[in-house]
């Protein structure tokens, strides 16, 4: 169980409008992400096509391309309205504050939730030598180079949710970034528990109305 705010203590700190992190229940990503649309909120949930096998059939599924997260554009005005959605748990929080994600981060979660490009989820990856995608759909893009056997794949990495995802690239498409040296920069400490809750109870964007609502091809 995580702890959650039972009302007494008022949330405090600013919270401006912008895109959040939030912690749904498990397998509770797409259902949260439909009803939160349906309250008003952008919302973006990243997703990957997977191949389920069952004993008379196969079926392509899509999948939370970060399971148990999803994003949404909020301030706290509508925080708590956004809480009370079932399958909602908590906003990562940072110093016991919801931490807005980064507009380099939220360009990364835009561009996986709306291009069609096989992606899957990875291991969190802090260190490696970079590349950068010169050129299609993710063009300008960095992240670090794997090899799955004869495919190459760039690690995008999300410091906020300290989550990754791979997606797989074409080689003559990526150049090297060199490495740069250590400047003793502070990173964030960043906490995935909840910042407060009230006491009752992210491949595309989700857009308004919600009868518009598409999960990817």
């Amino acid at each position: 169980m995580h702890p959650s705010n039972d009302g007494s203590h008022p949330f405090s700190g600013a919270m401006p409008f912008g895109w959040y992190a939030v912690y749904t229940r498990h397998q509770h990503e797409k259902s949260a992400a439909q009803l939160l649309n349906r309250k008003g909120f952008s919302v973006l949930l990243p997703l990957y096509r997977s191949q389920r096998r069952w004993s008379d059939r196969k079926q392509l599924v899509l999948l939370p391309l970060f399971p148990n997260y999803l994003f949404v554009e909020c301030d706290l005005e509508r925080r708590v309205q956004a809480l009370q959605t079932a399958g909602v748990c908590w906003f990562v929080s940072n110093a016991g504050l919801p931490a807005s994600i980064g507009e380099e981060e939220l360009q990364i979660v835009r561009r996986l939730a709306e291009t069609p490009v096989n992606a899957h989820p990875h291991d969190f990856l802090e260190q490696g030598d970079k590349v950068r995608v010169l050129q299609g759909p993710l063009a300008g893009l960095t992240g670090i180079l794997t090899r799955v056997k004869n495919q190459y794949r760039v690690v995008i990495s999300l410091e906020l949710l300290r989550k990754s995802a791979a997606v797989e690239i074409d080689f003559a498409d990526l150049e090297r970034v060199p490495s740069l040296a250590q400047t003793g920069s502070h990173s964030r400490a960043v906490s995935h528990r909840p910042a407060h809750r009230t006491t009752a109870p992210v491949l595309h964007e989700f857009p308004r109305p919600a009868s518009e609502i598409s999960y990817g091809k």
